[in-house]
């Protein structure tokens, strides 16, 4: 290890031992590897999956048989570095892309990293987050950032990723019609990329009024309540679930022109009824998404188009970790600051 500042032999980390109980632990700091950085972190955001993983200790088939450290949009400074990684990089500020592939499988070797059965992605059984004051990574997972791009916009690069990933499955470019289900901090982002990339309408789908004004506000060209507001017919070019409601999801789909595109991103019912007629007459692509690929350097340029930190609502300490996990429903995002 190569090092020009002065690293601990221990640090804090917010651990999940069961569901619904944190504790804060003393751990060694990792060592980084060959080919690896150690990164001090200086801010992560708290997601969907680690209030999934804090109330229930499982998500589908991942499911935590032992403690924890959750968090996984992470950005910080390295601080030192491993065997085959050069010295000039430790200061340097980075944002982390927290999954890191086996880079042999077929997968890998396409570019569809995401989908390598042998990934190691943070907090994700067995696999450790960055509810901590430190952590090791490779190298080229640990992206660097401008200085006009902000600790926390750095770690919100990787929700930012989602959203990217889930517009370049559809196909989303300058004059597209989008229509996004869900105004979370994703279907937030996914509403936002949509209109940094040069859509000419995003519609923006939410029964909580709060959202839609902050969609409004943010993002969207119009706001839907549905209760109210009845999409089908809409002929949109792009469709992205951010819910993983059933009802959305049959809503949006008829909202969709002809030749169109759906995207499911929201995690919810493992199982719905589709209508699998309209979806063959109408020859609409229907798919899917798994975390990323390749995303970082757009997230990086578009970061300061975005806007990222104005999705911050909050901030806390690795002792107030649980207030995080389970927010008020105001909030929209907060960030763990170790």
């Amino acid at each position: 290890m190569t090092t020009s500042v002065e690293v601990p032999e221990s640090m804090r980390c917010s651990v999940l031992r069961t569901a619904g109980e944190l504790e804060v632990q003393e751990r060694p700091v990792p060592r980084p590897g060959h080919r690896e950085v150690l990164v001090r972190i200086a801010a992560v955001g708290t997601c969907g999956s680690d209030v999934h993983y804090f109330r229930h200790g499982r998500i589908g088939g991942f499911v935590v048989r032992d403690p924890l450290v959750l968090g996984h949009e992470p950005a910080g400074r390295i601080v030192a570095v491993g065997t085959g990684v050069d010295a000039a990089r430790i200061g340097q500020r980075v944002s982390l892309e927290p999954g890191v592939p086996c880079r042999r499988c077929r997968y890998c070797h396409t570019g569809a990293y995401n989908l390598c059965p042998d990934m190691a992605f943070f907090a994700t059984p067995p696999v450790d987050g960055a509810f901590a004051e430190y952590v090791a990574i490779a190298d080229d997972f640990a992206h660097p950032v401008p200085d006009h791009v902000s600790d926390d916009a750095a770690a919100l690069l990787e929700p930012l990723s989602v959203a990217l990933w889930a517009h370049r499955r559809a196909g989303t470019g300058p004059g597209s019609r989008v229509l996004v289900a869900g105004a979370g901090p994703i279907g937030l982002l996914v509403a936002r990329a949509a209109a940094v990339q040069g859509a000419t309408e995003v519609l923006v789908s939410d029964p909580d009024a709060g959202r839609r004004a902050l969609a409004g506000s943010f993002a969207a060209t119009a706001v839907l309540d549905p209760a109210a507001d009845d999409a089908a017919g809409a002929g949109v070019d792009v469709f992205v679930d951010c819910s993983g409601v059933a009802p959305a999801v049959l809503g949006g789909l008829a909202a969709v022109r002809p030749g169109g595109t759906a995207v499911l991103v929201g995690m919810g019912a493992d199982e719905m009824t589709l209508p699998v007629s309209a979806l063959q007459s109408r020859e609409i692509t229907l798919t899917g998404t798994f975390r990323y690929a390749n995303t970082w350097p757009a997230a990086v340029a578009l970061a300061p188009s975005v806007d990222l930190d104005r999705l911050v609502t909050g901030h806390v300490d690795l002792d107030h970790v649980g207030d995080a996990l389970d927010p008020d429903p105001a909030q929209v995002k907060v960030m763990v600051r170790p």
